[in-house]
């Protein structure tokens, strides 16, 4: 069951990213967001409850509400209007658990390559952090297209996969992942400046000049 929330998780941040490089209203990908973000309450709910105490599953879950919390407050962001700095505050608690849970998958799970999906995870929410605690601004289209990459590395793909009965924690799946990681990550600026949507002309009535009204 998480790995059918975690293939909505791709999807929306795959939206989210295209929404940062301006192709998408925030009130448009709001939707999506607060659909998945159900999904990610939902699920941990119904593990923790089977989980018979098992304490993997429980963290697991743990790790699931976080991600939740966060898509239905950027769907209820792009609703109301509301200010992103508390969202940001968040993103940066957030980026510090994921560090903890890639511990915690390494040494309690043995799952080295979630370890590093982790860890990716953590980027990502520190960069939610200074866009939105810091207004960042300028930082948007690259987080985007960060946003993007990561929502299928380390989101879609993997859920597809194991849900499909084909993924496998071996050697060739961890340095697969680190490495399409940290090409995402290192690409992520030069790519946005190409694939940002274009700016808006400002119009202008005739007999004025741009910027006068």
């Amino acid at each position: 069951m998480a790995a059918v929330g975690l293939l909505y998780v791709g999807a929306v941040l795959v939206v989210n990213g295209v929404m940062l490089l301006g192709y998408v209203d925030p009130r448009g990908a709001a939707p999506l967001n607060l659909f998945v973000g159900a999904l990610q309450v939902v699920t941990p709910t119904y593990l923790i409850i089977f989980a018979a105490g098992d304490p993997g599953l429980i963290a697991l879950a743990a790790g699931l509400y976080f991600f939740g919390f966060t898509y239905l407050w950027v769907g209820i962001n792009g609703i109301t209007g509301w200010g992103n700095e508390g969202l940001g505050w968040f993103s940066l608690v957030v980026a510090l658990a994921a560090v903890g849970f890639a511990v915690h998958s390494w040494v309690e799970v043995g799952d080295r390559t979630f370890t590093v999906i982790w860890l990716l995870w953590a980027v990502l929410w520190s960069t939610f952090f200074l866009l939105m605690a810091l207004h960042r601004a300028h930082l948007g289209p690259a987080i985007g297209v960060l946003a993007v990459g990561e929502g299928l590395l380390t989101a879609a793909v993997p859920a597809f996969l194991i849900i499909a009965g084909w993924w496998s924690d071996s050697d060739t799946t961890l340095v697969v992942v680190t490495v399409l990681g940290l090409l995402v990550l290192a690409a992520s600026v030069p790519l946005s400046r190409s694939l940002s949507a274009p700016a808006a002309r400002p119009t202008t009535r005739p007999g004025t000049a741009p910027g006068v009204h």
